[in-house]
């Protein structure tokens, strides 16, 4: 399996909306984070797009309106990080997910689910 592309620190506040949401069109991502950010309506959809372009999302058509999705699971994309910060400080043993469980984006099932991956991946190596 190859490893999700590194989402920049705001591609990451979008791909939460998606994670907590689903599918949003343009204007509903605008809604929940671009305003926090500072973002006008045309950055957001020039964000969402290079972010299509980067393979992080998929947009359809419903009805008429452009939606986005979420390629990747948040475990993935979550797990790369980990491992990639991991390699980073030069630990041989996978880091423990289950740090998180103060998350509000991470609930028990996904903490197990990248505990398993990470540990997973330890063993491959």
């Amino acid at each position: 399996m190859t490893e999700p592309t590194v989402p920049t620190d705001a591609e990451l506040d979008v791909l939460k909306a998606f994670w907590r949401d689903g599918a949003l069109s343009s204007r509903e991502v605008q809604t929940r984070i671009a305003d926090g950010l500072g973002w006008t309506s045309s950055t957001t959809r020039t964000v969402l797009e290079r972010m299509r372009a980067k393979g992080l999302l998929v947009r359809r058509e419903v009805h008429g309106v452009a939606v986005y999705e979420a390629t990747q699971p948040k475990v993935a994309v979550i797990g790369g990080m980990m491992k990639r910060l991991s390699a980073l400080l030069e630990i041989d043993d996978p880091l423990p997910a289950a740090a998180f469980s103060g998350s509000q984006l991470l609930d028990a099932e996904d903490i197990a689910a990248l505990e398993q991956a990470l540990a997973d991946d330890a063993e491959t190596k």
